[in-house]
């Protein structure tokens, strides 16, 4: 069994052409058969580029912090029979294990949408675990490349610690969340904090690839827990424990509840019909006995094309129920197991996706504020990355069972 899962947000179990490879919507760490982490060792100032290119070249893992055209510090990294090391990045070459690419919030398009310019590093993040209980991971910025190296260049933030060991961060930087209390429905958010490159912590630069790094926060840890969020500006992960997801649903159990759900026969309470959440396997396809709902009040119906209110506001339609005018969404069902907090019945919708969960796991994403952009926060569904709104960015639903 893994010891650890990173989950990718946006993609609700699966990517939409599927998993493929190292490209997936979730990337179990198991314990490799043969160690191939790396800790420093020789430290070298360098004063021309070709010896700094020599010691580069020598096939071992190594670090360069270019200070000037004349300087380069360059820390060289040694086996480590101790730790595995897994890496993530956007890049494809073979360091890298696991493949990310730019969350389009909400976007239903294929993993193929082209982006402008990603803002995700190539080789984003490393994480280090121990190969012995009790199995701590830790994460560091920036990953190696094909030739074993991370370059700083003179632009990157950078600077000398005062025990003498060189450190920096990565152009837009990796930032970091541990929930207050672990991943349960008990949690509160954490503070976002910054990992540079040798798994220090600092509070958060102005902007996202500002020069200037942020203070030093000593009493934290790189050392990632069950609920952790990791931000790579562009994607988000989350980091979940195999303990942790013990006590969360399994992939059946979902099924067994949207099976509960249709075996009620819920029904429209205008038109009547038996209304059903679709196949996991279809969860992207709206049919014909889909339940939509009005999320101003959280009366679900069957589709129709009445109650628009205005022309400029296609989506927002007034319940005949209760006549609360709001969005009118299809509902979907959440089908990575992995970001529900419990296994509580799907009650609940976010706003305005109308992705539906358990109660305690919609109001836990809805106080999670996620990075946006290079300095802006706010919730968003797990399922698609949708930003929330709303009163409370969830909403309670009323079913209607049927009338014989």
């Amino acid at each position: 069994m893994p010891d650890f899962f990173l989950f990718n947000f946006r993609y609700n179990g699966s990517l939409p052409n599927g998993d493929r490879g190292r490209r997936k919507s979730r990337f179990a760490l198991y314990k490799r058969p043969k160690a191939n982490g790396v800790k420093p060792s020789t430290v070298h100032v360098i004063s021309t580029p070709q010896a700094s290119k020599a010691i580069s070249c020598k096939g071992q893992h190594s670090i360069s912090y270019t200070l000037s055209r004349n300087q380069t510090v360059v820390v060289e990294y040694t086996h480590d029979k101790d730790t595995d090391m897994f890496q993530v990045g956007r890049s494809t070459e073979s360091p890298i294990d696991f493949v990310v690419t730019d969350t389009i919030s909400g976007s239903q398009n294929n993993d193929e949408t082209q982006i402008t310019q990603s803002t995700i590093s190539r080789f984003a993040c490393r994480i280090v675990c121990d190969r012995s209980p009790p199995y701590t991971a830790r994460i560091f910025a920036a990953g190696f490349d094909s030739s074993k190296n991370i370059f700083l260049g003179e632009k990157a933030a950078k600077w000398k610690n005062p025990d003498g060991h060189m450190d920096g961060l990565t152009t837009n930087g990796v930032l970091v969340m541990h929930p207050k209390g672990g991943f349960t429905e008990e949690s509160k958010p954490g503070v976002w904090r910054e990992i540079s490159v040798c798994g220090d912590v600092y509070t958060l630069r102005e902007t996202r690839s500002a020069q200037q790094r942020g203070k030093l926060v000593e009493n934290e840890t790189n050392v990632l827990q069950d609920g952790s969020l990791i931000d790579l500006c562009g994607a988000t992960l989350l980091w979940r424990t195999a303990d942790g997801l013990f006590h969360t649903p399994t992939q059946k159990h979902i099924e067994a509840l949207r099976q509960e759900i249709n075996a009620a026969r819920p029904q429209c309470p205008v038109g009547l019909n038996t209304l059903a959440f679709p196949s996991i396997n279809r969860k992207d396809v709206v049919e014909e006995k889909q339940p939509w709902a009005y999320l101003s009040c959280g009366h679900v119906h069957g589709y129709h094309n009445w109650g628009h209110r205005s022309d400029t506001e296609a989506n927002e339609r007034e319940c005949p129920m209760c006549r609360t005018i709001g969005p009118y969404v299809p509902l979907w069902l959440g089908c990575e197991a992995g970001f529900y907090v419990d296994a509580g019945p799907p009650t609940h919708a976010f706003t305005p996706c109308g992705h539906v969960c358990s109660e305690k796991s919609a109001k836990y994403w809805s106080q999670i504020p996620l990075p946006h952009g290079t300095h802006a926060f706010h919730a968003a569904c797990p399922f698609c990355a949708t930003q929330l709104s709303g009163e409370h960015n969830c909403i309670k639903l009323i079913f209607q069972g049927p009338i014989d």
